[in-house]
């Protein structure tokens, strides 16, 4: 590949200079400035080249960045765990798509101006903006792939470099920006756009349209579920839901407004329970398999939801359990193998007070079963998950005793992976599996008894996750948010 000729001039948009800002708002509209100005030069040069041609210079627009400079050890409260810097210091974080994180982003800033008593300093970074993020923007255009032009496009603009797209910062590596500056916030600016970009493909959703309490599960059966209780909710104008968003951006507003089918599946079909400021319900159909569960948490994750849920179906290991039974995990047997690098399997993935609580608390207000009745349906205990679907038709020998020796109760394939990925990236997560085969006890999930029980649990099971999340959503974020997803060097931001 033929490199970029260095002497080549270089024509960047004319932009307003860096500035301090004590107003969290104006703060953030200032970076919906920067960033729009960037996006729309980039946007312009690549529409002309597209046009006229290779240019004579190089088009670079800049990521515009949040930078805090604090030199008092001076204490917050102790209690809190985010909008707070550790120690003093220079601390900067690159933004993209302030449009979209304008609630999350007035609040954190908010908190930092509060807690630490100095302004924040808006302006641009040095961080490039790849042109394949600045045109996504815009419907209408898109990037030819290499080869497709006459020259390379890289000679001309940036591209995406996945060697600055990485998860440094949450796999806590050390991260500092090229200046010096510790991390503000857990993911840089290209590590959002990726995941951006990501999610669009994968779940065929904006995502603008993800809710800050996100439900996975693993069947199609939930998704006609979720979609007959969204009906419900927007036929009761008490609910606060206001939209229901399906596959391909389709929305309604109305019980019966139509929903216009897409003309192909996503991997990972996501629907949208609508609530003002994001506080409704997403739920995503992830399949089967960690790897699936851990693509779809990795892009979600850069959203900063307030919780994440697995209601998906496990297999029941102890002989007392019944089909339909619910078990509710507070520890996780690792043997998914996805994650190993990035959070080894020696690292506890401890349960939540908050999740265990509301999700318990949903299981009695749905089956209106209390006390000790309840554990007439639901266990607590640890879940396994792998990453072979037909392990029954190994040597059982090796599983079934280290199945044994944790106490797992359930075996699945999903939920370990999205409660370790919600550790490592600081989300609130918990499961709620429901049991649909027992295998060790000669109940193979055959096509009559699958369908029984479908038609008699889903609709039980998603209900508890719903009110599992309605209940979270009352809670204060810096409850919800706790200590306990924290470690002693942390950013400032969720």
């Amino acid at each position: 590949m033929t490199p970029a000729d260095p002497a080549l001039p270089v024509l960047t948009p004319d932009l307003p200079a860096a500035e301090d800002f004590e107003d969290p708002k104006a703060a953030v509209d200032r970076l919906i400035a920067l960033y729009r100005g960037s996006v729309q030069f980039l946007s312009q040069q690549f529409v002309q080249t597209m046009t006229t041609g290779r240019p004579a210079t190089r088009f670079r627009a800049y990521y515009p960045e949040i930078r805090l400079v604090t030199t008092s050890f001076a204490p917050v409260d102790s209690r809190l765990s985010f909008g707070h810097v550790a120690h003093p210091g220079t601390y900067a974080t690159t933004v993209t798509r302030p449009d979209l994180f304008r609630g999350y982003l007035t609040q954190q800033i908010g908190l930092l101006i509060r807690n630490h008593g100095v302004p924040v300093t808006i302006g641009l970074s040095t961080t490039p903006m790849p042109v394949h993020f600045a045109v996504a923007n815009d419907a209408g255009l898109s990037v030819p792939q290499e080869g497709a032009l006459e020259f390379p496009l890289r000679d001309v603009f940036d591209v995406p470099d996945l060697s600055t797209t990485h998860d440094d910062i949450v796999n806590g590596a050390g991260f500092t920006y090229p200046d010096g500056a510790e991390p503000l916030a857990p993911f840089t600016a290209q590590r959002v756009d990726y995941s951006l970009a990501r999610l669009s493909h994968y779940t065929a959703t904006d995502p603008m349209h993800f809710q800050n309490h996100v439900l996975f599960t693993n069947y199609q059966f939930y998704v006609d579920e979720f979609e007959a209780y969204a009906r419900k909710m927007l036929a009761d104008p008490a609910s606060g839901y206001t939209a229901f968003v399906g596959t391909g951006n389709a929305v309604i507003t109305t019980p019966d407004g139509q929903l216009a089918a897409p003309t192909k599946m996503p991997q990972m079909p996501s629907y949208h329970l609508v609530r003002p400021d994001n506080q409704g319900i997403t739920l995503v159909n992830i399949g089967v398999g960690p790897s699936n569960a851990k693509t779809a948490t990795d892009h979600i994750a850069v959203l900063r939801p307030h919780a994440w849920l697995m209601v998906g179906h496990c297999a029941g290991l102890r002989n007392s359990q019944r089909l339909g039974d619910f078990v509710l995990a507070h520890a996780y047997l690792r043997e998914d193998h996805v994650l190993d690098d990035d959070l080894p399997v020696w690292v506890p993935i401890p349960a939540l007070a908050e999740i265990q609580i509301a999700l318990q608390d949903a299981v009695a207000q749905v089956t209106e079963l209390q006390g000790y009745d309840l554990k007439r349906i639901m266990r607590t205990g640890t879940v396994a998950t792998i990453d072979n679907r037909n392990w029954e038709l190994r040597d059982q020998s090796g599983p079934v005793q280290r199945l044994s020796q944790s106490r797992a109760i359930a075996l699945d394939m999903e939920s370990a992976t999205i409660a370790a990925n919600g550790f490592r990236f600081r989300v609130p997560y918990g499961t709620l599996l429901c049991v649909s085969d027992k295998p060790l006890h000669g109940e193979l999930k055959l096509p009559g008894m699958a369908s029984d029980f479908y038609r008699t649990q889903v609709s039980r099971h998603l209900m508890v996750g719903i009110r599992a999340m309605e209940r979270l959503r009352e809670m204060p974020l810096d409850r919800l948010h706790s200590r306990k997803l924290r470690s002693f060097e942390e950013t400032a931001f969720l």
